[in-house]
């Protein structure tokens, strides 16, 4: 995937104001519409415009585009860095965001999620047309460590949020919530803060705020909805003869026996030692063999009286097959 710059589409500065975006897009709308123009890339022109328009023209997308985008050039290879939009607020419902028909896949990369988180948060009564002076709600996304989900936890989180100071510039404004974690979240779920979303009109309520759960990445299990999975390291006479093993888990180290004739690949179940949802999780052990090294003549023995006295050929599988 490659990066679109969407000043360079537009034809404006990255400091452009308001105002000059708009009259950009005017101006290249009225030229390279698909009704007027007769070049046969109008439309996918016309797709381009409405796109870097969209993002420009929102100060929250427009924030969060310049962020990501730091540093890289048009057409360079890109992928969001994993985490990038951790704590960055959106605000709005799945009226703000278009669905997404005609957006391209750079587009969906960097505002797919937080149009979905949008959607949901704006889910429920807040959504009633009889509230519609109610504020609007806010979304954004937190890290959290993984261990916060087996115990419960308070963090302290700075969320960012783009506004216009007196100048007409454009700003991040920075607050500081205390968020309860709440023991056997999982990855994807949201907690509302109500009240803290923005200010309704009138005698209207606030909007409530959403937060999603994301786990920062653990040194030793991976996160698979309720499932944890840890990568053990086996030598091979623990594979092939059987063994007991340690094996670090959240709720400790657990003894664990590694079945005689086991392979690279082999997933043994630690069960109900996963997330403590409802229903908990499981916790899966993959088996990965390690070959002690033959950096000494000792060892280097040992490996050719194996190759002598061991019928062995791990290629002849292939072999019969051909």
């Amino acid at each position: 995937m490659e990066f679109k710059d969407y000043y360079k589409v537009l034809g404006v500065e990255r400091g452009a104001s308001d105002e000059e975006i708009k009259k950009a897009f005017r101006r290249l709308a009225r030229k390279h519409h698909p009704d007027i123009s007769k070049a046969a890339d109008a439309s996918e022109r016309m797709q381009e415009l409405n796109e870097a328009h969209e993002v420009l023209r929102d100060k929250e997308k427009r924030a969060a585009y310049d962020r990501v985008g730091q540093g890289t050039q048009p057409g360079q290879a890109f992928q969001p860095p994993p985490g990038w939009d951790s704590g960055f607020e959106f605000s709005g419902g799945p009226g703000d965001f278009s669905d997404g028909a005609d957006h391209s896949a750079f587009f969906e990369a960097l505002f797919g999620a937080a149009r979905q988180r949008g959607a949901q948060g704006r889910a429920g009564p807040g959504a009633e047309p009889s509230r519609a002076h109610r504020g609007r709600d806010h979304h954004a996304k937190i890290v959290v460590p993984l261990e916060d989900t087996f115990s419960g936890a308070t963090r302290e989180m700075t969320l960012q949020s783009p506004e216009m100071d007196a100048a007409g510039n454009m700003t991040l404004r920075e607050r500081t919530l205390h968020v309860g974690i709440p023991k056997g979240i999982r990855a994807g779920q949201q907690i509302r803060l109500a009240g803290q979303g923005s200010v309704g009109l009138g005698d209207g309520l606030r909007g409530d705020l959403y937060l999603e759960i994301e786990f920062a990445p653990h040194a030793h299990w991976r996160v698979d909805g309720r499932d944890l999975y840890f990568t053990l390291r086996v030598a091979p006479w623990e594979a092939t003869l059987g063994a007991t093993v340690n094996v670090p888990t959240p709720d400790g180290v657990v003894e664990m026996n590694v079945p005689a004739g086991s392979q690279t690949g082999r997933k043994l179940r630690l069960r109900g030692r996963g997330i403590p949802a409802s229903p908990v999780g499981d916790f899966y052990v993959i088996l990965e063999l390690v070959l002690p090294p033959a950096d000494d003549d000792k060892a280097r023995d040992v490996y050719r009286q194996m190759a002598r006295e061991l019928a062995f050929d791990p290629r002849a599988p292939l072999e019969a097959a051909a």
